[in-house]
């Protein structure tokens, strides 16, 4: 046995990749992983296989390489009853609410000129958001017409798609299909998604790249794992120095396909909305991070080193890609000659070459687009600071009406764009349960999670002691990560903690009667938590999907009163 069968890893990455819990985790009580040892590393099962120790493979072995038909079948479920949700009604209100005026409007010019287009004083439109984002509205208007349903369409599919993501992300991560099943249900039935999902805003494909771009992130980290543990079996021993002890250069299994195509989202993420950009650090770290995790668990003397030796080109190329990704977005307006500022250098007299020019104007584009997201104070009765949205502190109203029918003498219909209040209020909590069983368990999954939450998040605060005017869907790429944390969580109440061996002092999962105990009053509160999520966004759907109710009935759903009001 080489030493790197031996090393026992140290690394917070590493210390504990054990799941939250759940039916069908690789990590709870042995009987429900046949086969597995019952004593942790150190005891009688902490033998080699194939040259490799038992600790080490489970650090470093993917969820599974084969196919799971019903984990697929759980997870089409659950999109499903997302898809009815978030189609149903889709017409429905007339006409373009909030935001819609600008970016239905915009997606429409896009499919005409190629660029935004003010159709009232006819001429090139300046405006400050990326193009990529209206292109995809434009599909829809493409396909069905440029209505209600055209360029409501694209943003309804792609909410579909992000609970999907979000099912197979999470079961992925905590190993469990059940919990993974959990976060999708929990995106499906949360109203501030579901109101994004039905409105031609660009914030929910914000919210889809990015979750994206960590799903394509996590699947990496696995396969980078799995490359490692498959040149263990091979003979590698990584305590040699130099070349020999480091992955062998082969195309294309040295190549990491799924970090370049999360390069590639996250700047698909950026030509939606430029606060993606807070991703682009965060995004670097976890891989920093995850590789000297995967070294150190292997053994590698030097982890840090290694790593820099080894992944600062490919860092390097994440980046390169995407800019690429971000470049290539505005190709409508490069391709064509109408655009704002598109001849910018030749208009003020300067020489414009081809390509070169091109991108100076565009260079020009965005230093004025970010001047004026800088200095944007303009008051609005629902904007709304950076600590208030967690509490739902002043939702947006998209929609609003009195002139329904309701059978009352008093009628109101609205579109609110509300949080289901039970998910988002316990949101705080969860993040504190998260930083604390994190650093108590050492669990890599709970700094990943508080990580992207913070590049959603913290950023807004800086802008508000500046006094920018911001609202609460700017919270919208965050959310996924919140309900991760909730579902992390969920899974620690059903994944008790090991006892430890009275002889040798580590660990040990075998069952007993307090571990089930405690595997059944987590299930039974898991269980209760998303039925009370459940019960209530039923209540609030009327006032996520702009119904007419009586006003008694709509006032009563007024929580905070004037606050959402």
């Amino acid at each position: 046995m080489t030493q790197a069968s031996t090393a026992q890893p140290t690394s917070p990455d590493n210390a504990t990749d054990q799941p939250s819990g759940g039916a069908d985790s690789r990590s709870g009580d042995p009987k429900d992983r046949p086969g597995e040892p019952t004593e942790l590393p150190g005891g009688p099962g902490d033998r080699p296989a194939g040259g490799v120790a038992d600790i080490v493979r489970r650090r470093l072995a993917p969820l599974e390489r084969r196919l799971d038909p019903w984990s697929w079948v759980a997870t089409l479920v659950v999109t499903a009853i997302a898809a009815v949700l978030r189609l149903i009604g889709l017409s429905h209100p007339k006409g373009k609410i909030f935001d819609e005026v600008y970016y239905a409007t915009d997606a429409h010019s896009l499919l005409v000129h190629g660029f935004e287009w003010d159709e009232k004083s006819n001429t090139a439109a300046y405006v400050v958001h990326p193009p990529l984002g209206k292109w995809m509205i434009a599909i829809g208007e493409r396909l069905f017409g440029y209505n209600e349903l055209g360029w409501r369409f694209s943003a309804a599919v792609v909410g579909t798609l992000a609970v999907l993501l979000t099912v197979r992300i999470g079961r992925r991560m905590f190993r469990s299909t059940m919990l993974g099943c959990a976060a999708g249900l929990l995106m499906a039935l949360d109203g501030f998604q579901l109101v994004l999902s039905r409105t031609a805003l660009l914030d929910i494909f914000l919210l889809f790249f990015v979750l994206a771009a960590f799903g394509a992130l996590v699947v990496d980290r696995d396969a980078r794992r799995g490359r490692w543990l498959r040149a263990l079996e091979g003979g590698l021993d990584p305590t040699k120095p130099g070349r020999e002890g480091r992955l062998p250069l082969r195309f294309p299994a040295s190549v990491p396909w799924w970090r370049l195509l999360s390069a590639v989202l996250l700047g698909c993420a950026v030509s939606v909305k430029w606060s993606a950009l807070y991703f682009l650090p965060a995004f670097l770290l976890l891989m920093l991070f995850w590789e000297v995790g995967a070294r150190r668990a292997v053994g590698v003397r030097r982890p840090w080193r290694d790593t820099l030796i080894a992944e600062t080109g490919w860092f390097f190329a994440f980046g390169v890609l995407v800019a690429a990704a971000y470049v290539a977005s505005w190709s409508g307006w490069l391709l064509t000659d109408g655009g704002y500022f598109r001849h910018w250098l030749a208009a003020n007299g300067k020489p414009e070459p081809p390509v070169i020019g091109a991108l100076q104007n565009l260079a020009h584009y965005h230093i004025e687009a970010y001047k004026f997201h800088t200095t944007l104070e303009a008051t609005h009765p629902y904007q709304s600071w950076p600590w208030q949205w967690l509490l739902l502190g002043r939702p947006v109203a998209f929609y609003w009406s009195n002139a329904g029918a309701c059978g009352a003498s008093s009628c109101a219909a609205e579109t609110l764009l509300l949080g289901t209040p039970v998910l988002w209020w316990s949101f705080l909590p969860a993040l504190a349960g998260l930083a604390w069983l994190g650093i108590a368990r050492r669990d890599w999954r709970a700094g990943a999670i508080l990580l992207c939450v913070a590049a959603g998040l913290l950023p807004w605060f800086k802008y508000a002691l500046d006094g920018r005017t911001m609202f609460f869907f700017y919270a919208a790429p965050a959310e996924p990560f919140l309900i991760l944390a909730v579902v992390f969580v969920l899974g620690a109440l059903m994944s008790p903690v090991p006892a430890r061996s009275p002889t040798t002092g580590v660990p040990v999962l075998e069952p007993t009667p307090e571990r089930s105990d405690r595997r059944l009053v987590g299930a039974v509160v898991a269980g209760a938590y998303v039925l009370l999520v459940a019960i209530c966004f039923a209540y609030f759907w009327p006032i996520f999907i702009g119904q007419d109710l009586s006003y008694a009935d709509w006032s009563a759903r007024m929580w905070l009163g004037g606050r959402w009001i």
